[in-house]
Formats: structure tokens, C-alpha cells, sequence
């Protein structure tokens, strides 16, 4: 009868000891919303204040009055139509989720560089001082600690686990990491998706608004049969261009923040693989 070996997934071995991270999923849905809303109490109460137009309608309308003659730039921007509350809706929502992410991205570096603290956890592996390099991981405190911390305890209690060849033991070390890191991955990029929709969506609401800008204007120049209403075209085009401004910077500002947390989030997946070939490597070559 053949031998049959235990494997990394018999009960000799724990299981995981790798904690579901819990998060609240309400700035998801919630921000959104509030965005779009602030965005519309700043362009009908703020822009579209009445005092900051010559000709001010304050009789009909409540939900988007006919201003004319504004008094200055900003208040010309009310002039973008419906469309700018939720221009200015998704602005607020790129701050909210870059400052979200910022906050997130920024605990999971954790303190100091991780190319020192993969050098320092190397050095106590290489000197069989698994405590040390668990001290190491908790001075740390960012993803690539926490990873790396996961496979450090799997490492020291393969250590003394006798019943398990070392193949089978790195192999437990392995996928202590792999899920270990299954966990961390996903909360560093929650929410990006807003960011990288943005990007997109706000030009094409930016040109939805300029196209309806572009309607009003040939609308006004019909209607004077062919000399048409010098204000209401000027207005037009207003709206046109307003919307464009808005759109354009919005979509850049998320295209900038999306490529600078995503290359934050590559240097930690970077920490975090180099972590697992560091503890598979060093098992490997010490504890033979």
C-alpha cells in the first residue's frame, strides 16, 4: 500500500488567520448623491444668486429662473444651464473620492519606505529571528505589512510542524499570502471606479450641454430670420462653452487623480509580491 504524505490542507495546519477587513460602503452610494445635490444649491443659490444679475427673475421659475444680464464672470457661469449643477456635482464628487482614497491609499503605505522594510524583515529572516521581523511588520502598519505579517505566522509555525515536507510547507506559506493579499487588494481600489468614470462621462455631459447650447444659439439665430437676437445667441454660446470648461476640467482633474493612486496602488502590489517571494525564498533555503 502506498505512502500518502499530508498535505498543506490537512487539519495539521490552521486555518487562515487572515481577517475579513470590514468597511463601510455608504460613501459608495451616499456621496454621489449629496454631490449632485450641493452641486445644484451652488448653481441656483450661489451663482444664480438674483443680486448678482442686472435683470434678475425672482417671480417664476423657482427651480431654474431666467437670470439675464449677469453682473460678473462667475456669476456668468449660471448661464450654462441645467447642466452645470451636474458638472459642478461631479467636481465634488473627483475632491470627495480623491480625498476618500488619498486617506485609504496613504494608511496602506504605512510608515516609512517598503523597500527598507522588505530589506529589514529579509535581514531578521536571514537570522532565523521570525519575532524581530513580526515587530518589523507591526512598526509598519500598512498593506505590505499586513501581508507580509499573515505569511510570517504561517512561517513560524511551519517551522515546527514536522508532519509536512518543506515543498508543502511553502506551498502553506503561499497561500496564507495569496489570500492575505486577496483581502488587502480590493479595499485599495474601492471607489476608483467613480474616478475613472468621471473621466469619461464628464466629457460627454460636456458636450451634451454644449449641443444644447449650440440649439439655443441657432434657435435665436432662426427666430431673428437670419439677423437673429444678438443677446440670446451671445447667451448660447455661453452656455456652450461654460459647459465645455467645466466638463473638460473635471474629466482631466479625475484622469490625474485615477493615474496617481493607481501608481500608488502598484508600487504596495509591488511590496506585496515581493513579500511573498522573500518569505517562500528564505523557508525555502534555511529550513530545508
Amino acid at each position: 500500500m502506498a505512502d500518502t504524505r499530508p498535505t498543506a490542507g490537512t487539519t495539521s495546519v490552521k486555518a487562515t488567520s487572515v481577517q475579513p477587513k470590514r468597511s463601510s460602503n455608504a460613501i459608495s452610494w451616499l456621496a454621489p448623491i449629496l454631490c449632485i445635490l450641493a452641486g445644484y444649491v451652488i448653481w441656483r443659490f450661489l451663482i444664480g444668486n438674483p443680486s448678482g444679475f442686472e435683470n434678475p427673475n425672482i417671480t417664476t421659475g423657482w427651480f431654474w429662473p431666467e437670470h439675464h444680464t449677469p453682473k460678473n464672470a462667475f456669476h456668468r457661469i449660471y448661464e450654462g444651464g441645467i447642466i452645470v449643477p451636474l458638472l459642478l456635482g461631479m467636481f465634488l464628487m473627483v475632491i470627495t473620492f480623491s480625498i476618500e482614497r488619498f486617506i485609504t491609499i496613504s494608511k496602506a503605505l504605512g510608515k516609512g519606505s517598503i523597500a527598507d522594510f522588505i530589506r529589514r524583515v529579509q535581514y531578521h529572516l536571514a537570522n532565523r529571528n521570525v519575532d524581530a521581523a513580526l515587530a518589523e511588520c507591526d512598526k509598519q502598519r500598512g498593506s505590505v505589512a499586513n501581508v507580509m505579517k499573515a505569511g510570517l505566522r504561517r512561517y513560524k509555525e511551519m517551522i515546527n510542524i514536522t508532519e509536512l515536507d518543506t515543498e508543502q510547507k511553502v506551498i502553506s506559506i503561499q497561500k496564507e499570502v495569496e489570500e492575505a493579499t486577496a483581502l488587502e487588494l480590493p479595499m485599495l481600489q474601492k471607489n476608483l471606479v467613480f474616478l475613472s468614470t468621471i473621466t469619461s462621462v464628464g466629457t460627454l455631459v460636456a458636450l451634451l450641454g454644449t449641443v444644447m447650447g449650440m440649439i439655443k444659439s441657432f434657435a435665436a439665430l432662426g427666430a431673428g430670420g437670419g439677423g437673429g437676437d444678438a443677446t440670446a445667441l451671445a447667451v448660447g454660446i455661453s452656455e456652450a462653452l461654460y459647459n465645455t470648461a467645466l466638463g473638460i476640467g473635471t474629466s482631466a482633474l479625475a484622469l490625474i487623480m485615477y493615474n496617481i493612486f493607481t501608481t500608488k496602488i502598484d508600487s504596495i502590489t509591488y511590496g506585496i509580491d515581493e513579500s511573498g517571494f522573500t518569505l517562500t525564498q528564505s523557508f525555502a533555503s534555511l529550513y530545508k
